[in-house]
């Protein structure tokens, strides 16, 4: 079946002033980014190109048409002279209080993209406003969205909101990098979600609070969005709760990093305070653990500091990754705290993905 990319234009191809009328040369303006990554899109996958835009009244003396088109066409030559073209241009000239059915989130100007052998799930709308999602939600496909998740945006998963057009080629190119894993055993049951791609979004909850605290860092200074529910018997000890959580996390790291390809694979570094902390890591596909850090309290909140060394063990082999554990300081809290936040921030620079070199990072050919 086809696939389609439904491309809105002002805001998202090009920039919208604050009138929201682009009818003058001197008010066209690209958005960073959109021209490179449109022609790799084009030129790497098989989707059709479906602008689609509002343009508020355009015909009437509003917004005349001999205003309209000649910025539009220029627009389009110049896409053209980078390599994108659209294989279909649809524009509804209706007023918002006219509340017609072609006009977006309205799909009745998509007609034929709904009944005509287009495969909705493998769709994307691509846009900056939240009609521009409802408008996915209404097709059955998913949306991503050039601009910040507020309070009253969608939380549905099928929408994302991305801060560049480098992300967007990216999730079209290499996939989305989220997974799931559930750890269910006499001791623990654990569920853990993680977007590798999200925004630092956490909602962590293992019934012990400085643990949560400790796992929030990863998700919040790694760029990560992190669910972790951990129900464990906390009644006999902190043991299985924080063991098991280190490997259902790492578990979650590895499913979601998947083959690899494109990442930077290794990481390190982080001061805080009083203290010198740094993580150097390696999704090299070997577990190993060199920790040099004493705490010379027994613990850290109701975190046992015997156990600290223990979590990153279990992280460590769950993800099949090289750990480089080095702290010294005075402040316990700081120093573990510290640790945490350079595990997020060589986490970070770890995964990070470039679809323009998309390798496996090792001369063996596999990780």
């Amino acid at each position: 079946m086809k696939k389609a990319l439904f491309i809105d234009r002002d805001g998202t191809l090009i920039k919208e002033p604050a009138d929201e009328q682009i009818d003058a040369f001197e008010k066209l303006e690209f958005v960073p980014g959109v021209m490179r990554n449109l022609a790799f899109i084009r030129q790497k996958l098989d989707y059709e190109f479906v602008m689609v835009s509002n343009q508020d009244g355009l015909g009437t003396d509003a917004f005349p048409e001999d205003t309209f088109w000649p910025v539009h066409n220029l627009m389009m030559r110049t896409l053209e002279g980078e390599g994108v073209t659209f294989d279909d241009v649809l524009i509804d000239r209706s007023f918002p209080e006219e509340n017609l059915p072609t006009r977006k989130p309205g799909t009745a100007m998509l007609g034929r993209y709904t009944s005509d052998g287009y495969d909705m799930d493998a769709c994307w709308v691509i846009g900056d406003r939240e009609t521009d999602a409802q408008l996915a939600l209404n097709l059955g496909c998913r949306a991503l969205i050039l601009k910040e998740k507020e309070e009253s945006s969608f939380s549905d998963e099928r929408i994302r909101y991305v801060d560049s057009w480098d992300r967007i080629a990216e999730i079209l190119f290499a996939g989305e990098r989220k997974a799931r894993v559930r750890r269910t055993t006499k001791e623990t049951d654990i569920e853990v979600r993680l977007d590798l791609d999200g925004s630092g979004r956490c909602d962590i909850r293992t019934g012990l609070g400085f643990f949560d605290h400790m796992l929030e860092q990863i998700g919040k200074h790694g760029g990560m969005d992190l669910y972790i529910r951990t129900e464990g018997d906390l009644q006999v000890d902190e043991h299985h709760t924080i063991e098991d959580t280190a490997l259902a996390l790492g578990e979650c790291l590895l499913r979601a990093l998947g083959d690899k390809r494109g990442i930077e694979r290794y990481g390190y570094c982080l001061p805080m305070d009083d203290c010198l902390c740094s993580v150097a890591l390696d999704f090299g596909g070997r577990p190993w653990l060199v920790w040099d850090a004493e705490f010379r309290r027994e613990k850290v909140g109701e975190m046992p500091t015997e156990m600290f060394l223990h979590f990153f063990k279990s992280l460590s082999d769950a993800a099949r990754m090289n750990l480089n554990i080095k702290a010294e300081g005075v402040n316990e809290h700081h120093k573990i705290e510290g640790i945490f936040k350079a595990l997020a921030r060589s986490l970070k620079m770890a995964v990070r993905r470039d679809i323009y070199h998309y390798e496996l990072p090792s001369s063996k050919g596999v990780l």
